[in-house]
């Protein structure tokens, strides 16, 4: 079996074209080759390194180990990239236009977030990118566990997770934790959560989540109430969009976690907190490919500026289901 080093780098890129572009014809195109050759070339690939790469579907999927070598791939145009920036020569494979006279390369860097920094924090922090690195930001909006997946797969390279645990190949460094509580508008208070105590009234009032995955809610109300079993007959709204959400929680639909970020944003007096002293603390985590590459470091600093501006530190809370 081969090691790493001898790998074709022709070949690694070819997979990386079959697996952005979803097909063996596409990539073709893209590497101006018959698909014939991108066959042959997937296949020595494959020989090389004695396992399938690649999943002959519609589109073409990696298979867990297509998705480490299309990881170094990506990771290697990114240094290819930046080298290029730092000599003042077009990026390799991209477009000659520099943007004008004296101008180099503009660089893009992939990063996924979840909604809830995306609505508060993070856009900020890549106004503090300096201007001369020239770089273009693709953001990628998933959940935060979903974030860690993006990763693994080289689609991003940087994301905020809600996890310790560095993706293969990545490093990790905590941000600090958005603090979260229970809020509805007074007269949401008024007309389900009169009756009694809120531990009683809040599990059988109407709820909004952020989608399946959003264990927020649920988790408060587990701490809050331990032994209270939500009624089959409860109301319970998703809505997959973190301004959205805000808009609904004070609109009366339903009540819902608000990061206190979001909530200050809010006239005084729209929402209430429920149940005050009580939080959810999501821990936020910055991961990033293990690379020497000037703009993804910048980045690193501008977010961890940015996240110690604004998060609080983490007190070891709950970290799954963030929004």
């Amino acid at each position: 079996m081969s090691t790493m080093s001898e790998l074709p780098l022709d070949q690694v890129r070819t997979l990386l074209s079959v697996v952005d572009r979803g097909s063996f014809d596409a990539a073709a195109q893209e590497l101006r080759l018959t698909p014939s050759a991108v066959s042959q070339r997937i296949k020595a690939l494959e020989r090389r390194v004695g396992r399938v790469l690649v999943l002959r579907t519609k589109p073409a999927r990696p298979t867990g180990s297509g998705e480490v070598l299309v990881r170094l791939a990506r990771q290697l145009v990114r240094l290819e990239d930046d080298a290029a920036a730092e000599l003042g020569l077009p990026a390799p494979g991209g477009d000659s236009d520099s943007g004008g006279a004296g101008a180099g390369p503009a660089t893009t860097l992939a990063v996924a977030v979840n909604a809830d920094s995306l609505a508060t924090w993070f856009l900020p922090a890549l106004s503090q990118v300096p201007a001369e690195l020239r770089v273009c930001f693709e953001l990628h909006k998933e959940d935060q566990a979903r974030t860690a997946d993006l990763l693994r797969q080289g689609l991003v390279s940087a994301a905020i997770t809600a996890s310790p645990h560095p993706v293969a190949g990545c490093t990790v460094r905590p941000l600090g934790s958005m603090a979260y509580r229970a809020r509805a508008t007074p007269g949401f208070v008024q007309r389900w959560l009169a009756g009694g105590p809120v531990a009683e009234t809040l599990p059988s009032a109407p709820v909004i989540v952020f989608n399946r995955d959003d264990d927020l809610q649920d988790a408060f109300l587990r701490d809050l109430a331990p032994q209270a079993v939500p009624g089959p007959g409860r109301v319970r709204h998703s809505i997959p969009a973190s301004d959205a959400y805000v808009r609904a929680v004070a609109a009366g639909l339903g009540w819902g976690m608000l990061p206190d970020e979001q909530a200050a944003q809010l006239p005084a007096g729209t929402v209430v907190d429920l149940a005050p002293g009580r939080t959810v603390e999501v821990a936020l985590y910055w991961q990033q490919w293990k690379l020497d590459s000037p703009p993804l470091a910048a980045l690193a600093a501008a977010v961890a500026r940015a996240a110690a501006g604004t998060l609080t530190a983490p007190k070891g809370g709950h970290s799954a289901g963030t929004q």
